[in-house]
């Protein structure tokens, strides 16, 4: 609908409202029409009804329009002033349409806010918000038509586009894979030197829709989002060949849809079906400048998960707005091992978490409350989460070792498992907001930790070993002798633990800058995190790796509602598993030499505009 044509409908409805008694129902057919054009919906005709029989009709047209962005809040004062008791002015039948139309301030030109913005209006801010955590999961229940949408498509869904441009300059001092995003040390030798490397990218740019449908009953919302970047694998064909370089390929990030059912006025209750962050170790992220990757192996533990998640969110109530939420998923077993048959990996990406024939299980608890109760600070959580899950590892009958078929026909199957738990906190003040996170387990590799390790065979106590690829190629199985007798060896988790801390400072705040001024949008954050596999462990695989460190410091200045500049100072570093060049193969080379340490210093400096 045009700004002209909603602007048209408006003044008739106000008129009809100013012209009606009191008590008459908003069932009228002016109203009818907002409702034909999509300007209201059934629930709020019932509203206006509400509104009609407790005398506040005129305003409650307003207050709608006002929360749907079609009016500022200057025109909704203005009109609320104009409608008061007092100065309520008296119209007759023959009062022209101009003389109404004139006394409505035209409307303006309607904007697209951010997705996580609330509707903008002309009143200055009075305020400049704390740093807020990045938040990924909500658990406050989703809104009905809380979603201000650019389409409305012929069945009655609502979409709103969000995303991000976002180009990034990098230099790193050691960078031997020739990635533009960091990875752990000893993934191979640097070369004469470090292997220093400059980029410019573009491909963190962001793309997303949400969606919403409105059910006929007012206690449920649906929602939906699908999301994408171009973070993906380079090209490889003729007429991109010499442009790979610049032709990433978009990639699914999200999937989802959502169910909230309001079984209470204290009380909701949810279902997410799709892909979306995994419950366990997601829901406390860095604030970082680099986005691709987010500093794998580096002690960041998070995920995106195919899932089935349900979950409740209960108000306690009090003075600081104590909530509990559980939740609970299954979700689709994946290990992250990569097929060596690269064809295999393109058809089904892996299969060892699927052949164990079960889902894995996921669940979290969040207790959230407000911990600085002045305006523009972000709730308080303490977040526990957990995952179990199961793989097999499965050779087939024509690929056993000759001497061994006599024991395995048909065939032969390892199987290993997974367990994960995290504890994590987000403590948002006015001055400023400490998070930080803690986790254990074994078998996270898809989870960017433990050193992006998965499993080793141990193969204590076994003989006269054949090793085996699995039917993936994903990883080997080891046949052998124990006690005369032909066994397979187990496959065993790499144990791992670490975590972050992060410290953020909404400067602008504590410096009182003008919330209305262009220096209103300064912000820092300091980190440091840990990713420690156990080293027993990893010598047992016969790798370098044991332990990687990250720190960094940002700044980051939001110009306006749309464009962000950043600049990120960062250091990585990993340590040998070995304690000296005798041990388990000897230290990781780098530079030809061989090293117990490898570091890289990091400097990015990025613009951002979100829309």
């Amino acid at each position: 609908m045009s700004i002209t044509a909603l602007h048209r409908v408006l003044v008739l409805a106000f008129l009809s409202i100013w012209l009606l008694p009191a008590q008459q129902s908003p069932e009228d057919p002016l109203v009818r029409l907002l409702v034909s054009k999509g300007v209201l919906t059934e629930s709020e005709v019932q509203s206006l009804t509400s509104s009609a029989n407790s005398g506040n009709q005129r305003l409650a047209l307003a207050e709608l329009l006002l929360h749907k962005g079609l009016l500022s809040q200057a025109e909704y004062d203005s009109l609320a002033a104009a409608s008061a008791p007092a100065k309520e002015p008296v119209l007759v039948a023959s009062t022209s349409m101009e003389t109404v139309a004139k006394a409505i301030p035209p409307l303006p030109a309607r904007q697209n806010p951010p997705a996580s913005a609330a509707v903008a209006t002309n009143v200055a801010p009075t305020f400049i918000p704390a740093s807020t955590p990045l938040r990924v999961l909500p658990v406050d229940p989703i809104k009905r038509e809380s979603i201000i949408p650019d389409v409305r498509l012929g069945s009655g869904a609502r979409l709103k586009i969000y995303g991000f441009l976002k180009a990034s300059a990098i230099q790193d001092s050691s960078s031997p894979r020739g990635d533009d995003m960091p990875l752990p040390g000893f993934l191979g030798d640097t070369g004469p030197d470090l292997s220093p490397e400059f980029h410019v990218k573009a491909r963190s740019a962001r793309i997303g829709i949400q969606l919403e449908g409105l059910d006929p009953s007012p206690d449920w919302t649906i929602t939906g989002r699908m999301e994408a970047d171009w973070e993906g694998n380079f090209s490889r064909a003729d007429n991109r060949n010499i442009s790979t370089i610049r032709s990433s390929m978009l990639s699914l990030r999200l999937a989802y849809l959502r169910l909230d059912h309001k079984l209470s006025d204290k009380t909701n209750a949810f279902l997410v079906a799709g892909q979306d962050w995994t419950p366990f170790g997601s829901s406390t992220l860095p604030n970082t400048v680099e986005t691709t990757g987010l500093a794998l192996g580096f002690g960041t533990l998070y995920e995106r998960l195919p899932q089935f998640r349900v979950g409740l969110t209960h108000e306690l109530g009090g003075s600081r707005h104590w909530k509990f939420t559980p939740e609970f998923a299954m979700v689709m077993p994946a290990f992250g091992n990569d097929p060596t048959d690269v064809g295999n990996q393109l058809g089904y990406g892996e299969r060892q978490g699927a052949d164990s024939d079960r889902p894995e299980v996921q669940g979290r608890a969040v207790l959230q409350w407000q911990l600085d109760t002045a305006p523009g600070v972000a709730p308080a959580q303490l977040i526990v989460s957990g995952t179990q899950g199961e793989r097999r590892a499965t050779v087939l009958a024509a690929a056993v070792p000759a001497a061994f078929k006599s024991a395995f026909p048909n065939g032969a199957s390892v199987y290993s498992n997974r367990y994960g738990y995290s504890l994590e906190f987000q403590l948002p003040t006015r001055f400023f907001t400490l998070q930080g996170k803690f986790f254990n387990g074994k078998d996270l590799r898809f989870y960017f930790v433990g050193e992006l390790y998965s499993n080793f065979n141990d193969t204590a106590g076994l003989t006269g070993n054949t090793t085996v690829a699995s039917v993936d190629g994903s990883s080997n199985v080891i046949f052998g002798m124990r006690n005369g007798v032909a066994a397979i060896a187990p496959q065993r988790g790499i144990r791992t633990e670490g975590g972050f801390g992060e410290l953020g400072i909404p400067l602008s705040r504590i410096f009182h800058a003008n919330p209305s001024g262009r220096n209103a949008g300064w912000t820092a954050n300091f980190h440091a995190s840990l990713d420690d596999a156990f080293a027993r462990d990893t010598r047992r695989l016969g790798s370098a790796r044991g332990r990687s460190d990250w720190e960094f410091a940002n700044m980051m200045y939001k110009m306006n509602n749309f464009i962000t500049f950043m600049l990120e100072e960062s250091y990585y570093h990993t340590r040998a598993a070995d304690n000296s060049n005798l041990d388990f193969g000897g230290l990781p080379l780098l530079r030809g030499i061989p090293s117990r340490s490898w570091h890289d210093t990091r400097t990015e400096l990025s613009m951002q505009f979100s829309f």
